[in-house]
């Protein structure tokens, strides 16, 4: 059974005991309507900043954004914002209001909000405050602004993208004139900071819906993903692919994991395939290169949109080896656990299986491969097999009481790795020691 969070209740009912009113809004109300426990709370209340800071002299109170008159209180550690009621200005800059006023009422303060699902209050005990239609709406997945959509987009061109990203979590469709205006101003996303396009086509990405809303809207999503426009309609006259290229890339994005770093690796492994299309003779369709190139375009737009290093360094490997061979061997398995590391190789083969399901149904057949790879992998990590230096038997003061010196130290203990690997010689300290003897000799 569904509740309203105990900390949020404890806030409001502080506040009433105070002479304000309050209620739950934004995303508790709507996850409590859908049948989702929400663990954040949002309120919003008649009390300006300064009284609530007042009404919580024994709880922690942070300013974090009082000048827009929110403030947050602490219960037990756990966050609860609560923001006065308030109406907006002009936008000038497409993102931030260019002045808060503290409204007089609720419905004031609701009727200011992006979308209808998110104009909704609840209280405890006088119930649900829906004047938008946003109950409706959430029965029938609809994302519809409140109030003229063009208006809404304007003032916050962040609302752009959270339309997609709620259609795509909640797997919702945008109503008729939401979705008309979400195109007309799809170019002020250019206005955005990096940062919050970032987390908004973060959680895009890793929503259910994310085929879909690739589908319907590349034309606004090429504001953030500029190969998307190309890759729409784009035909790679190869028997392996049923859809265009677009089509494969939504697939792919879908049938992965939903973690950003796998949803952002195959949404952008074969970004450069339009710039590598060549035709031959027969009319089949190649891409030469363009798994290298498409690593390259990867990390210039997640540079662009300030990903963390270690995403960074992750998404364009992934991209760079998305089509390397994996054969089903352990010898195979330990030259790509040297190559790559455990979790990068069990990353790269569930790009591969995703990569996979995007193809024409016929070439699914391949799938269980991918199972076998898996298999073999944690064989090998469970035998505790030697693939990398740090498992080696000889170290590289034992391979300098064999004599070797400065780079020939390195370079033959890359040679060892080689040959335990290939099952040249036993990954044995002995063994490896008469190895290199062998060698030098």
């Amino acid at each position: 059974m569904v509740t309203l969070p105990q900390d949020g209740l404890f806030v409001l009912h502080r506040l009433e005991s105070r002479g304000f009113e309050a209620y739950f809004v934004g995303g508790v109300v709507r996850d409590l309507l859908r049948g989702v426990q929400a663990h954040d709370s949002d309120l919003a209340t008649n009390a300006a900043p300064e009284d609530v800071i007042a009404a919580f002299p024994d709880v922690p109170v942070l300013e974090t954004g009082i000048r827009h008159g929110t403030v947050t209180v602490l219960v037990d550690h756990r966050p609860v914002e609560v923001t006065t009621y308030r109406t907006e200005t002009t936008y000038t800059d497409a993102r931030h209001p260019d002045e808060v006023r503290f409204a007089r009422n609720l419905e004031e303060d609701l009727s200011r909000r992006d979308f209808t699902i998110n104009a909704m209050a609840l209280h405890p005990s006088r119930g649900l405050v829906d004047l938008f239609g946003g109950k409706e709406d959430l029965e029938n997945g609809v994302i519809r602004c409140v109030g003229d959509a063009e208006t809404r987009f304007r003032e916050d061109a962040l609302r752009i993208l959270r339309a997609l990203r709620f259609a795509s979590v909640l797997s919702f469709s945008l109503e008729s004139n939401t979705a008309e205006a979400v195109r007309r101003l799809r170019g002020s996303i250019d206005k955005l900071s990096h940062e919050r396009v970032q987390s908004e086509c973060t959680s895009l990405l890793c929503g259910d819906n994310v085929r879909n809303v690739l589908l319907c809207y590349p034309d606004v999503l090429s504001q953030v993903f500029p190969f998307l426009s190309a890759m729409k309609g784009f035909q790679q006259h190869n028997e392996h692919h049923c859809y265009d290229l677009l089509g494969h890339t939504a697939c792919v994005t879908a049938a992965i994991a939903p973690v950003p770093r796998l949803r952002l690796a195959a949404l952008l492994h074969d970004c450069e395939k339009p710039s590598c299309f060549a035709l031959d003779e027969a009319g089949v369709g190649h891409f030469y290169g363009h798994a290298s190139k498409s690593a390259q375009t990867a990390e210039t737009i997640l540079r662009a949109l300030k990903y963390d290093n270690a995403t960074l360094a992750r998404v364009p490997l992934l991209v760079k080896w998305h089509d390397l061979p994996i054969e089903e061997s352990e010898r195979m398995i330990k030259r790509r656990l040297n190559q790559l590391g455990e979790a990068a190789l069990r990353d790269l083969i569930a790009l591969q299986r995703a990569d996979t399901l995007g193809l024409d149904p016929l070439y699914h057949d391949r799938l269980p491969h991918f199972d076998r790879l898996e298999a073999i992998l944690d064989e090998v990590l469970a035998k505790d097999a030697c693939f990398s230096l740090r498992k080696l038997a000889l170290d590289g003061n034992d391979l300098r009481d064999l004599g070797l010196r400065g780079r020939e130290i390195g370079q033959m203990q890359k040679r060892l790795v080689d040959a335990v690997i290939d099952e040249e010689v036993e990954n044995d300290r002995a063994a490896l020691a008469a190895f290199v003897k062998g060698l030098r000799d």
